[in-house]
């Protein structure tokens, strides 16, 4: 019996949770992830001693974070969950993926659509120095 999750989620796997770093949390965000679901195995029972303890505070972190700039902490959850409890991991990213919709589409959406158009704007007209200070910045060259 196969299980059926929500198709709008991407699964990327790791060999323990404890990898996740908070610099992953966030760029996910900004890459346009409306949320981030982390499962690690059952606490105590991380075969890399304190792997998924790390993840928790990783998130938990990201969660402060996605907070104070007006995200939304509730976007990052993290759960823990043995091999053998897929009907639950079903269930745990069916309820999060509609809380997600419930709030809409991650802010960082918006206001990237704004700044590509902005800069697609820029780039047609003659450059201004904002404009000038952002393509530097791209090409990497120190201002």
């Amino acid at each position: 019996m196969r299980l059926q999750y929500p198709s709008n989620v991407k699964i990327i796997k790791l060999p323990c949770t404890g990898k996740v770093d908070l610099i992953h949390l966030l760029r996910s965000f900004e890459k346009g992830a409306d949320g981030v679901c982390v499962i690690g195995c059952m606490e105590g029972a991380c075969q890399f001693t304190s792997g998924n303890i790390r993840a928790r505070k990783r998130v938990e972190e990201a969660q402060r974070i996605l907070d104070s700039i007006k995200i939304g902490g509730e976007r990052v959850q993290m759960f823990n969950l043995s091999s053998s409890e897929a009907p639950q991991f079903v269930k745990v990213i069916t309820e999060l993926t509609e809380k997600i919709k419930e709030m809409g589409p991650n802010p960082m959406k918006a206001e990237s659509s704004k700044l590509k158009a902005q800069n697609m704007d820029a780039q047609s007209s003659p450059l201004s120095a904002s404009s000038f200070e952002l393509q530097a910045h791209k090409e990497g060259i120190s201002l």
